[in-house]
C-alpha cells in the first residue's frame, strides 16, 4: 500500500511540476490550444489512473510525453485526421517566457508561428528536442522512431524554418525600400 501511494504521489508531483511542457508539447501536437488543453487534462487522467505501472520515479516527465503522444496518436487514427489544424489564437504568455525585452518576445512568436507550421513530425521533434530539452536519444525513443530520424526530422525543420526566416528578412528589406 505504501507503495502505491508514493507512486500516486510521485505522478501528481510529476503532473504538477512538468503540466506546461506537456502542454507545449500537446500544443506542437495538435495545433490548437483548445486541443492542447483537453490532450493535457487526458493526459493526467491516464497518468494518474496508470500510476501503478510506474516502476520509477525518475523521467516522469518523459512519462508524461510519451502518455500525451498516445493519446494524440489514438485520436489522430480514431478521426483519420492526419494533419492538425492550424495554430489558433493562444496567450503569449503560455507560449513564450515574459522577459522586459518585447523584440525578443516578437522573434520568439514569429519563430514559434513558423514551427507550428511546420509538419506534425517535424514539430513534435522540434519541440522536444530545442524547446523542451530532451536528448536526441530521449526524444527518439518517446516518438519510437530511430535516433536517424530524429536527426532528419531536425535537419528538414532547421532547413524550412531558415528558408521562410530568410525570405521573410529579404521581403522586410524590400518593403523598407533599401
Amino acid at each position: 500500500m505504501g507503495g502505491e501511494m508514493s507512486s500516486e504521489q510521485a505522478v501528481r508531483g510529476a503532473v504538477q511540476a512538468h503540466s506546461k511542457r506537456v502542454w507545449r508539447f500537446a500544443l506542437a501536437l495538435s495545433g490548437a490550444s483548445d486541443v492542447a488543453d483537453d490532450l493535457m487534462q487526458a493526459t493526467c487522467v491516464r497518468a494518474l489512473e496508470r500510476h501503478h505501472q510506474v516502476t520509477s520515479h525518475d523521467r516522469l516527465d518523459s512519462w508524461l510525453m510519451t502518455i500525451c503522444r498516445s493519446i494524440w496518436l489514438n485520436e489522430v487514427r480514431s478521426r483519420s485526421v492526419r494533419r492538425a489544424q492550424a495554430l489558433s489564437v493562444t496567450p503569449e504568455a503560455e507560449l513564450i517566457a515574459t522577459v522586459s525585452d518585447s523584440e525578443t518576445n516578437i522573434f520568439a512568436a514569429e519563430v514559434f508561428t513558423q514551427v507550428m507550421q511546420l509538419p506534425e513530425a517535424q514539430r513534435e521533434t522540434v519541440m522536444l528536442v530545442f524547446v523542451e530539452g530532451y536528448s536526441y536519444r530521449e526524444a527518439a525513443a518517446l516518438l519510437e522512431v530511430p535516433i536517424g530520424t530524429i536527426m532528419s526530422r531536425l535537419s528538414n525543420a532547421r532547413q524550412k524554418l531558415k528558408t521562410v526566416m530568410q525570405h521573410d528578412a529579404a521581403d522586410a528589406v524590400q518593403r523598407s525600400g533599401k
